[in-house]
This record gives C-alpha cells, sequence and structure tokens, in this order.
C-alpha cells in the first residue's frame, strides 16, 4: 500500500499564487529603482535624479505670404498745355502768363509783305532821298522798333523784350473775361492784329477769333493802348504792324 502525501501540502496548486507574487515584486522592484533617491547623509539633503527634458525649444513658425509691396499710386497725367497764351477762371480776372508772339513766317503767308517805296539807291527810289514811306512794315522787320514810355533809353536789344512785358502787363490789367462769355462757356484763341501808326497812336485793324464777345473784348483793351513811341525805318517814324495773340480759357 502506497503513502498519500497530504492534499494541503501540494505546491502545485500554489503555483498561479506564487508567480503573481513574484511578478508584482518584481514590478514594485523596477519601479523603485526608477524612482530611486540617494540621501546626503552629511547635509540631510535629499537629491532626486535630474530629469531630463527632451524637448527642444521650437520657435513658432508663421507662415507668410509673399504678398509684393503694395503699388504706388499711378502718376497723375501730365497735362499737355495747349496753345495758349492766356488762361482765365471765373473771376475774371487775368493772370500775368501771356506769350505774345509777333507776326511770324506763318502768320506772313496770309499777309502780303508790303512793298516799301524808298529812295537813295534802294529798289524802287527815285533817288531823292525825300520820300516817306507810306506802306506798313512788320514788328519783325522794323529797324527801330516801337516802345513804351518805360523803355525809353534802353540798349536796342532790350527795347523788344521790355515792349513785349509792357504789352503783357497792360491787357493783364485792363483784361477782363465777359460775363457772357462765362455764362456761356466761351472760351478760345483771339488774335489782334492792330497798326501803331507813325503818330504813336494805336489802331485795331481786324480780330480773328472763334466767339464775337472775346473777340470784342480783346479789340476793347488793344484800343486803350497809350500812346507809343512809333517805330522808325531809316530814322524816318513809319506805321507799324503787331500781331498779338490772347486765349480765354475757362477753369
Amino acid at each position: 500500500m502506497k503513502p498519500k502525501k497530504n492534499p494541503n501540502a501540494d505546491l502545485k496548486k500554489r503555483t498561479g499564487l506564487f508567480f503573481s507574487i513574484g511578478l508584482a515584486l518584481a514590478t514594485f522592484a523596477s519601479l523603485y529603482a526608477l524612482n530611486y533617491r540617494s540621501v546626503d547623509k552629511e547635509k540631510g539633503k535629499i537629491e532626486f535624479d535630474k530629469v531630463v527634458d527632451l524637448t527642444e525649444d521650437v520657435k513658432d513658425f508663421t507662415m507668410e505670404e509673399n504678398t509684393p509691396p503694395p503699388a504706388a499710386p499711378p502718376e497723375p497725367p501730365k497735362e499737355v498745355e495747349p496753345e495758349v497764351i492766356k488762361q482765365v477762371d471765373n473771376t475774371k480776372k487775368v493772370e500775368t502768363d501771356f506769350k505774345p508772339t509777333d507776326t511770324n513766317k506763318e502768320d506772313n503767308a496770309n499777309t502780303a509783305r508790303p512793298e516799301i517805296k524808298s529812295t537813295g539807291g534802294v529798289l524802287g527810289g527815285t533817288g531823292t532821298g525825300d520820300e516817306e514811306i507810306e506802306n506798313d512794315v512788320q514788328f519783325f522787320a522794323i529797324e527801330q522798333k516801337p516802345m513804351f514810355e518805360q523803355c525809353k533809353g534802353l540798349p536796342k536789344e532790350e527795347q523788344e523784350k521790355c515792349f513785349k512785358k509792357s504789352l503783357d502787363a497792360f491787357v493783364n490789367k485792363n483784361l477782363v473775361y465777359p460775363d457772357a462769355a462765362i455764362q456761356m462757356g466761351s472760351q478760345g484763341r483771339v488774335v489782334v492784329q492792330f497798326r501803331i501808326k507813325k503818330d504813336g497812336s494805336v489802331e485795331v485793324i481786324n480780330t480773328q477769333g472763334k466767339d464775337k464777345i472775346l473777340e470784342k473784348e480783346a479789340r476793347r483793351v488793344i484800343e486803350k493802348l497809350p500812346k507809343l513811341i512809333p517805330g522808325k525805318q531809316r530814322d524816318r517814324p513809319v506805321a507799324v504792324i503787331f500781331s498779338y495773340p490772347i486765349v480765354f480759357k475757362l477753369n
């Protein structure tokens, strides 16, 4: 008869329990090792293992669109100044921006050059030297230019500039934009052709423009010119023709 073991002493029944206890102890030991701390006996302070931060400082990244800089505002179109002599606003005052011109080659194309009856070896002369010049002489061709009193005594090369400057100043002071022309919006260029006679008085020959009201005002101003020093040809007073453009323009 074989002896039987005590069932309570059978260790195989507790194998699972022992395995669980061993696993728990191993886990506890691992956790304890990870959180190990050392004690400085001399100073009595507890030092913890440093935790290394593996994260790096990363700066915020902002995506910026490559937008081109704002375009500069376009330059205002350059105003092309028309062929104007005068610009008048609704105040009816005249600014000093006249640009008078003499009778040039273009003007002379419609005006035949006057015949000059002269003497003393000049074509068409009788040889006596006493005949007066009866025909008008263009301003550009006259030997001694007509002039205002304030231009008297100036060098010959400055007399023409003085004449034009004085004429500009006079017209600037006296010209008035007609109310009727302003109401109708009339504007344009008027050329006044006038004669400076042998005695220095001024006589308007004709006016050329697109508006009769403006022509009338241009004529009125030129007829108000004071008596001038007459031009001379071969030291004799002669009548001189001068063309003066005025442009009326509303702002």
